[in-house]
C-alpha cells in the first residue's frame, strides 16, 4: 500500500497516515474487510516508529473505520450485511495489496451518478432542460455531409474550426485568446489533469480553496502535491490568508474556483480577483481558473475572470461546455500563453493524441449560434426556479442549527449542519429513502469537516427536489431529537 509521507509540512505522520488510509476507503479504494498491513510492515514500509503506526490505527479504529481482532490483524471495517453469505469457496485477492498503486484517493467518483432516484450528489443538469432534439438534428446532419468523419483522426490541439468559434465565444466573457492558443480536451476534468502532470510533482506546493472541487484534490493528491487550503467566505478565496500562504510555502500552483464556487456558490469580488492576480506575478506562480458554469448566473453577471486581466500569462483559463451543451460529449477547452501553453500541448499528445473529432464537429453549430444564447437564458430562469424551491424549502423545514450558502448562480448549494452531526452517517440514512447527496468531506483536502454536504439542485424536476429536500429535513429533525432525548437528565423527586 503506498502512502507518501512528507515529513516537512507541519502534519504529523500518524496523521499523514490515517488520512491516506481514510482517502483510501471512501474512496473504495480499500475494500470492506480487506486486511491492511501489520503495524511493524507499515512501519518498516513507510520508515516511521511503530508508535507512529499504532498511533495510526488506533485513531483508525476509534473512527470507526477498521476493526483490530487480536492475534489475526488489522480489517477494513465491514458493514454488517442483510443477508449472510453462503459457506463456499471464495478466491482470496489479498495478493493485490502487495501491487503498489499511486492513487492516494478518488473519492468524487463514488458519488458522481449516485444510482438513487433523487439525485443530489453530482452538478449536472437535468437531461430535459438541454437541446437534445436540436442537436440530434445536427449530430445527423454532420454526419450525412461527412461520413467521413468515423474514419479519420482529429487534430492533437482540437478542430481548428471549434477553436477559431471557441475564440468568438470566450471573448463575450473577455478573455482574448486566438485559435492557437486554444486546447480541446475531453471535459475540464482532462484538463485539471493535464495541469498536474506536466507541473506538479511530489512535494510541489499546490493551494487549494478549502472546501473546493473534489475532483481537483483527487488528481493533485495523486501527483504526490503537498496541498495547502485557504478558506472561503462570501467573497470567494480570503486573499488575506492566502498571502500569509504564500510567504511561508511558495506555492507551484494557485486552483481557484472564482465564479460559482463549486461547492459553495459563492463569487470571489473583483477586487480579491485583482489581488490573486498580483499575488501570483510577484511570485511567478501559475493560477488555474476554472470557470465550469459562469453563464449561469440568476441576478446579475459575475466579474470579469481572472483570466481576462492576466497581462502576464500566469493563468491557465479552464472553460467547459458539456454542463450547459451536451455531457456526453465531454468537451472542455483550456487556453493559456507562452510556453505553459506548448507544454500542455505536448501533455495532451502524450494522454490521448487528440479527443474525439466527431463530438467537437457536432457541437460545433451550437457555439454562438441564436439558439445557444436563447437556451442560455432559458436554462437560468429554470435552474433559478429550482434553487428558490429549494432555499424555501430549508428555510421552513430544516431544523434549528442548519444553515446554508445562496448561490447567486451555478448548479450548487452548501449546506452546514450543527458540528455532531456527521454528513456520512446522514447519507446512509438518506440512501434508505433513495436519496443522494455528496458529502462535505469529499471536499476538503484533510477530511476532518464531516458536518457539511452539497446537494446540486440542478438534475431532478421539482417534484424530487420537494421530495428529497423534505425527506433530508425530516432525517436531521429524527436526528437532533434523539440526540436532545439521550441529553436530558433523569427526574429527581424531591420529597419534603
Amino acid at each position: 500500500m503506498q502512502i507518501d509521507i512528507q515529513r516537512n509540512i507541519g502534519v504529523s505522520l500518524s496523521k499523514q497516515i490515517y488520512q491516506s488510509i481514510v482517502d483510501r476507503i471512501r474512496s473504495g479504494l480499500l475494500e470492506e474487510g480487506l486486511k491492511l498491513p501489520s503495524v511493524r510492515n507499515l512501519s518498516k514500509e513507510l520508515e516511521v516508529s511503530l508508535v507512529t503506526a499504532v498511533k495510526a490505527y488506533k485513531q483508525l479504529e476509534q473512527d470507526g473505520f477498521v476493526n483490530s481482532i487480536q492475534g489475526k490483524g488489522t480489517f477494513v471495517k465491514t458493514k454488517i450485511k442483510e443477508k449472510k453469505r453462503e459457506k463456499e469457496a471464495i478466491p482470496s485477492y489479498d495478493w493485490q495489496l502487495s501491487l503498489q498503486d499511486y492513487l492516494p484517493r478518488s473519492q468524487f467518483a463514488r458519488y458522481h451518478m449516485a444510482p438513487q432516484k433523487v439525485h443530489l450528489s453530482s452538478s449536472m443538469i437535468d437531461p430535459k432542460l438541454l437541446p437534445n432534439r436540436y442537436f440530434v438534428h445536427e449530430v445527423q446532419q454532420v454526419l450525412s455531409e461527412n461520413p467521413e468523419l468515423l474514419s479519420i483522426y482529429g487534430n492533437v490541439q482540437g478542430d481548428s474550426q471549434l477553436r477559431s468559434e471557441m475564440s468568438t465565444y470566450l471573448k463575450r466573457s473577455g478573455v482574448l485568446s486566438t485559435p492557437e492558443n486554444i486546447l480541446v480536451t475531453s471535459g475540464l476534468q482532462q484538463s485539471i489533469d493535464l495541469i498536474a502532470r506536466t507541473f506538479v510533482g511530489p512535494g510541489d506546493v499546490v493551494i487549494m480553496e478549502a472546501p473546493t472541487y473534489p475532483g481537483a484534490i483527487d488528481i493533485f493528491r495523486g501527483r504526490g502535491a503537498t496541498i495547502l487550503t485557504v478558506p472561503v467566505d462570501k467573497d470567494g478565496m480570503r486573499i488575506d490568508i492566502l498571502q500569509n500562504v504564500c510567504e511561508k510555502n511558495k506555492p507551484k500552483v494557485i486552483f481557484t474556483i472564482p465564479t460559482f464556487h463549486n461547492p459553495t456558490g459563492v463569487v470571489m469580488s473583483l477586487k480579491r480577483r485583482k489581488q490573486l492576480l498580483d499575488i501570483a506575478r510577484s511570485i511567478h506562480c501559475i493560477i488555474v481558473e476554472d470557470d465550469p458554469c459562469s453563464e449561469i448566473y440568476f441576478e446579475k453577471k459575475p466579474p470579469v475572470t481572472l483570466k481576462s486581466m492576466d497581462q502576464f500569462g500566469n493563468v491557465i483559463y479552464l472553460r467547459g461546455l458539456s454542463k450547459t451543451i451536451a455531457p456526453s460529449c465531454r468537451i472542455g477547452i483550456l487556453t493559456a500563453s507562452g510556453s505553459i501553453f506548448n507544454r500542455l500541448l505536448a501533455a495532451k499528445a502524450n494522454a490521448d493524441l487528440g479527443s474525439p473529432l466527431l463530438t467537437q464537429k457536432a457541437i460545433l453549430p451550437l457555439i454562438n449560434s441564436k439558439r445557444m444564447i436563447d437556451h442560455t437564458k432559458k436554462l437560468r430562469t429554470a435552474l433559478k426556479i429550482r434553487r428558490d424551491l429549494v432555499l424555501d424549502l430549508l428555510t421552513s423545514l430544516s431544523p434549528e442549527g442548519v444553515s446554508w450558502t445562496i448561490p447567486e448562480g451555478g448548479l450548487n448549494l452548501w449546506i452546514s449542519l450543527p458540528s455532531w452531526i456527521d454528513s456520512h452517517f446522514l447519507l446512509s440514512e438518506a440512501k434508505k429513502q433513495q436519496i443522494s447527496f455528496l458529502p462535505g468531506t469529499a471536499c476538503f483536502t484533510s477530511g476532518q469537516e464531516n458536518n457539511h454536504l452539497r446537494i446540486s439542485y440542478s438534475y431532478i424536476n421539482e417534484e424530487l427536489l420537494t421530495h428529497g429536500i423534505t425527506t433530508l429535513c425530516n432525517i436531521l429533525h429524527a436526528m437532533i431529537s434523539s440526540k436532545k432525548i439521550s441529553e436530558t437528565p433523569p427526574y429527581t423527586i424531591f420529597l419534603g
